[in-house]
């Protein structure tokens, strides 16, 4: 065995709050895992942060008119609080917007590229004009060329799940701008993907218990054969490319995100007064690294960054990659921007962390999607945490606290029978463990929950309230094994509900609980016990039909929100429409009017001649001299008039979007066209 782990889990993204599917995905498990490690008192370090680069945090701070330092560090303070409040307990959560880890980045940068593992090269990339930016696979969208869904963004179609480039796309548009973008001449650092494949088939052959669907999705990749892969980017936030001659250029999210992990283990180090502590866990042979992911990382933690930590060299590769299918709600795919997710801060306003992590826990998307809704939730609270698990253990509490004072009665002449019930704390404990070990934490915890089963049936059926009146000593030994059980669970159980096993073992009386103590005599005889507050409560049908409308009501405001488009107008005639002289033009110059916050002074070149035209959009427009060489649609035989004592010789069509701005009808014509 290893003499130290590091867990990892995936990176959120620091643009908004987390929701259960975040939660399911890979956090949870990760928790499930360090926690059981810790209670088996291994070496293990928790690791995560906040991911905070890339276009969306622009976008987020040039709405908000502020930097994007300030949305980053309010998302991250949020969602750490969050994690706390839920019992994910990692050892240290960064931000790679740190100076810590720009410095790890670039010099992973810089070793790779002066090691000659990099290629430079010039391709096309579609370019926002209005926006004047390069636009990142996942800020254009389109129609998918498989499915023809219209929704599809530039790495991968949602719908149909094919991966895909912006160039696959049938008529992108920027959603930055709504545009249609260009293709426009770049020059990128690359991954030659391909160059590290059979080194990276060598290691992937080797791995053991990997997840089907994890290893499944990592085959397709490389039965596709690995092609280069953009390292740079050409955006204005992030960490800057450390080379000359590379302003305005920052390395590509999906190359500084996983070399987060490594920053924020040496900024933990720091923390705890050992700075190179964090070289044990990330350089020594005999330390495992485990990343909890979802499957939208999958690519990027078995094929991308091992890559790069091969070309680097000295790194320990992931021994495992526990990967989570997606978590639906209701039957629907979560879907923040249609207002369909249950917000985890909204969460605790109504209920306890450790119902969720039971219940996400049991029904976990680990080789499947799964999903989540409020009737599940209610059905497992109430039928299993209450029922089961807290009825045994309220019965055992109150019957040993009221009939033997308190204390741990004796086990005097058990029988075969309670024999093996005690026998059975063993054999759960192995079983349970072996699950844990494999990362089945399904299995884990529906075997922790059959052991209170057995305990609930063993009570119900040993009829304590009986024995009490006519053989105490029977009675106690029934009681003895049932607080066994109890302490066996208040252990088993923590790694998925740690609140309420707090509970439980001040109510036990025991002090240090580890894995290598559950036992079917983890409490002594006459060792004082308490009975403790009832931990589960059912959930009632009224709770239940709220937290329905709160997601109802969420998804029509969100579905509310969208601008209405106005009506159609009245009906014309074909006649009418074809008085209507429409013809291109390209605009020559424009200019603001004094005195003026609505006029523009435009001229405009029709192919027959050039017209003055004075146009209502100068709030629209941030600099005129942009709008040279834009072509146009004029109406071209409107009846000119004086606007500020300039006569205006026709009108430019411009479309209005729901939220009032506008957008010019830019035919690809020649100026003087008739636009029919």
């Amino acid at each position: 065995m290893s003499k130290r782990t590091l867990v990892t889990s995936a990176l959120p993204y620091a643009n908004g709050p987390l929701h259960l599917g975040h939660l399911a995905g890979a956090y949870l498990p990760a928790d499930f895992y360090v926690r059981y490690k810790r209670l088996k008192k291994e070496d293990i370090v928790f690791i995560c942060g906040s991911d905070e680069h890339g276009v969306p945090i622009t976008i987020a701070a040039e709405k908000e008119g502020v930097k994007p330092q300030d949305i980053v560090d309010r998302f991250h303070e949020m969602n750490k609080k969050t994690f706390e409040q839920f019992g994910i307990d990692f050892d240290y959560f960064g931000q790679t917007s740190s100076p810590v880890h720009h410095e790890t980045s670039q010099d992973f940068f810089r070793t790779l590229n002066e090691k000659g593992v990099f290629k430079k090269k010039k391709e096309t990339q579609l370019y926002d004009e209005k926006a004047e930016m390069f636009l990142p696979d996942r800020y254009v969208k389109g129609t998918c060329p498989h499915c023809s869904y219209s929704e599809a963004f530039g790495d991968q179609c949602e719908k149909c799940g094919t991966s895909l480039s912006p160039s696959d796309l049938i008529e992108p548009r920027s959603m930055v701008t709504g545009e249609k973008p260009v293709y426009k001449e770049t020059e990128h650092w690359f991954l030659p993907l391909g160059d590290f494949q059979p080194d990276l088939e060598k290691w992937l052959n080797q791995t053991k218990n990997w997840k089907p669907n994890v290893m499944g999705q990592v085959k397709s990749w490389l039965n596709q054969g690995l092609g280069d892969r953009a390292v740079t980017r050409d955006l204005t936030w992030g960490v800057p490319v450390p080379v000359e001659n590379a302003d305005g250029k920052v390395l590509y999210v999906w190359f500084d995100a996983p070399i987060g992990y490594i920053s924020a283990t040496k900024e933990w180090a720091e923390q705890k007064g050992d700075p190179e502590a964090w070289e044990k866990y990330w350089r020594d042979k005999d330390s495992r690294l485990i990343h909890f992911i979802g499957k939208d990382n999958i690519v990027f933690h078995c094929i991308m960054f091992p890559a790069v930590l091969m070309s680097y060299d000295g790194y320990v590769l992931p021994e495992n990659v526990p990967a989570n299918e997606f978590l639906n709600l209701e039957g629907n795919k979560l879907s923040t921007s249609r207002g369909w997710a249950v917000w985890l801060h909204d969460y605790l306003n109504d209920f306890e962390p450790d119902l969720l992590r039971y219940v996400l826990g049991i029904g976990m998307p680990e080789t499947r999607d799964a999903d989540f809704s409020w009737k599940y939730f209610q059905d497992h609270v109430n039928g299993e945490l209450a029922d089961i698990l807290g009825n045994f253990l309220n019965r055992t509490l109150s019957f040993t606290s009221q009939y033997f004072e308190g204390r741990v009665p004796p086990l005097k002449n058990p029988s075969d029978n309670d024999l093996a019930i005690l026998k059975e704390i063993e054999m759960f404990k192995q079983d349970i463990e072996d699950r844990y070990e494999h990362f089945q934490f399904r299995e884990a915890i529906n075997k922790t929950m059959n052991l209170a089963r057995l305990g609930n049936k063993y009570f119900t059926e040993m009829e304590p309230w009986h024995l009490r009146k006519n053989d105490m000593d029977r009675c106690g030994t029934v009681l003895h094994i049932c607080c066994q059980i109890s302490a066996a669970l208040s252990v088993l159980f923590k790694p998925v509900i740690p609140d309420a096993c707090q509970k439980l073992q001040k109510s036990l009386g025991i002090i240090e609980a580890t894995w290598d103590r559950i036992s079917s005599a983890m409490l002594e005889e006459g060792q004082a016990i308490e009975k403790g507050d009832i931990l589960f409560h059912k959930i009632d049908n009224t709770a239940i039909e709220a937290q329905r409308e709160k997601l109802e009501q969420q998804a029509l405001t969100q579905e509310e929100q969208k601008p209405e488009l106005p009506p159609i107008k009245n009906t014309v005639t074909f006649e009418d429409f074809s008085k209507l002289d429409l013809r291109v033009g390209e605009i020559l110059s424009a200019e603001k009017m004094p005195k003026s916050d609505k006029l523009l002074k435009v001229t405009v070149d029709i192919g027959l001649e050039k017209r003055t035209i004075m146009a209502g959009i100068a709030a629209h427009v941030e600099n005129p001299e942009t709008l040279k060489g834009k072509k146009v649609t004029i109406v071209a035989n409107l009846k000119p008039r004086k606007m500020m004592g300039i006569p205006s010789e026709g009108m430019i069509l411009m479309a209005e979007n729901p939220d009032g701005s506008l957008k010019f009808l830019s035919p690809n014509a020649e100026n003087g066209s008739i636009v029919s």
